[in-house]
């Protein structure tokens, strides 16, 4: 199974934000949104990664202000990325190598979803799942 089959279920939504946006907006955004990370887009260039991670140790824990901070203060710049081709075992090893959770997937230079540890691991198990039904009415049949 590719990512491109789990954003096909998932969806190809992307949340993301401007580099010059406050860290207090990026926040508000993830609540609102329900995620843990953002891509940082400028214009449609990925420049860059923002997470809860991000907002505890670069803001929270160095005493600045989220509503003064940009966003592009604290983002991580060096954003792993992956196609849509990529297996979810292949983006699982990336991910728990680099101890990243979020995953942009980026194809022809455009992010085209962003995957979570989450979403890969349920996929995973559901997958297994599919499998052992399957294996178990073979079975009994």
């Amino acid at each position: 199974m590719t990512i491109k089959r789990i954003l096909n279920q998932k969806g190809h939504d992307v949340w993301s934000i401007a580099p010059d946006a406050t860290v207090y907006s990026a926040i508000e955004r993830m609540a609102q949104k329900g995620v843990g990370a953002l891509v940082v887009l400028d214009e449609s260039r990925l420049v860059g990664i923002i997470s809860e991670r991000d907002y505890a140790r670069k803001v929270i824990l160095q005493g600045k202000s989220s509503r003064e901070t940009r966003v592009a203060d604290v983002m991580t710049r060096q954003v792993i990325t992956a196609p849509e081709s990529v297996g979810i075992d292949e983006a699982m090893s990336l991910m728990t190598d680099r101890r990243i959770r979020h995953l942009p997937i980026v194809e022809d230079d455009v992010v085209t979803g962003v995957v979570s540890m989450g979403d890969l691991v349920k996929f995973k198990l559901k997958d297994q799942e599919s499998l052992i039904e399957h294996l178990e009415n073979y079975i009994t049949q």
